[in-house]
């Protein structure tokens, strides 16, 4: 498996595989340069045996990588949802219209007016409400999806089967779709509490009754035990991994051909059209079950009686009959609006931020 010599930043997208063995590892150059460790190491392993430079080397690089890598994806992921919490928290007060409300009195959906009330009702600080836990969440989340998918895309192209095919577009194309979703499942378990957390509190509008972090956490597991931390986790796991799997596959497809007929195109250019693009794909076909998850994120929430009491699957047909294909899909605007640019910025800082410390490491 072969490793590029950009000081573990991967600059195409990832950790590209390829035939060559570890004799390519260090031919590679960093914008240009050499590598910064054939630098830092000519004098020091002058007199080591050649296949034990190769190791230091390779195990020095690796380290590079992987903190390189959780630092640029915990950065891309805080910039994109800070940016663009105000369209986030729309959309989930869309998505829970219908939960307590008979769906016949509920008007038609306005972003402008419902805009309006929270700035007349909340004041305008109150976009970014549940922002804090956001980011909070984000920065593990955001680190470990998009190191996983490095790690799994990585594993699955060592695969006897694939390695051979590693040029065909189908085996390449599985390789993404199959690496994004264990990647985004990996996220997901490991920091569902603090995504659940950000729903109860963002959802609150006239009534406070979760004041902060802690006190959220404290108050479910109190009242709903600690299981109750992990409330929709089922449908966010049916989710995140189709989403993150579409959204990886279609940003490199698309940049990877992008490139190949412009490259001269800036960086960040094609980073930010291809994220938006992945972004919109994704949200169109996950989005009915991201409504779901939020409606089981807040079933019980400020002591309120629970509206579906079915599963996973209960609650979809519930939704379904009661309010139609229209209301699983209940805040797609906003969230159009919001995926575009989240996607676009998280995607663009990440390329960005891996350029930067690729830079500093070489200054090193």
């Amino acid at each position: 498996m072969q490793t590029e010599a950009r000081v573990g930043v991967v600059v195409d997208g990832g950790c590209a595989g390829g035939g060559g063995g570890t004799k390519r590892t260090f031919s590679s150059s960093v914008h240009g340069g050499a590598s910064a460790s054939t630098i830092d190491g000519g004098a020091r392993n002058k007199f080591l045996p050649q296949k034990q430079q190769h190791h230091q080397q390779h195990q020095h690089q690796q380290h590079i990588s992987t903190v390189s890598q959780l630092l640029a994806g915990g950065i891309a992921g805080a910039v994109g949802k800070t940016c663009t919490a105000p369209l986030a928290r729309l959309t989930i007060l869309f998505q829970v219209q219908g939960m307590h409300t008979d769906v016949a009195n509920l008007n038609k959906a306005s972003i402008w007016r419902e805009a309006s009330r929270i700035v007349r009702e909340e004041g305008f600080r109150a976009f970014w409400k549940g922002n804090l836990v956001t980011i909070v969440h984000r920065l593990p989340y955001s680190s470990i999806s998009f190191y996983a998918y490095e790690r799994y895309k990585n594993s699955l192209q060592s695969i006897p089967g694939l390695e051979r095919h590693r040029e065909n577009v189908t085996s390449d194309l599985f390789v993404r779709l199959v690496g994004g979703g264990l990647a985004g499942i990996t996220a997901a378990s490991l920091t569902y509490p603090l995504d659940l957390v950000r729903t109860r509190l963002a959802a609150q509008t006239h009534e406070v009754y979760y004041r902060g972090i802690s006190h959220t956490l404290r108050t479910i597991c109190k009242e709903e035990g600690c299981l109750g931390l992990y409330k929709g986790l089922g449908a966010t796991l049916l989710g995140v991994g189709p989403s993150i799997a579409i959204s990886f596959a279609v940003y490199e497809t698309l940049r990877s051909y992008w490139q190949s007929k412009r490259q001269q195109d800036s960086t960040v250019l094609v980073s930010l059209a291809c994220g938006s693009l992945s972004g919109i794909a994704s949200s169109t076909a996950t989005f009915p079950l991201d409504l779901v998850r939020r409606r089981m994120q807040l079933e019980g929430a400020g002591g309120r009686a629970r509206v579906y009491k079915t599963g996973l699957f209960g609650t979809f047909g519930q939704i379904f009959r009661g309010e139609g294909l229209r209301g699983l899909y209940r805040g797609i605007l906003p969230e159009y609006y919001k995926v575009v640019p989240s996607v676009g910025i998280v995607f663009m800082t990440y390329e960005t931020m891996k350029i930067l410390l690729s830079e500093t490491q070489v200054s090193d």
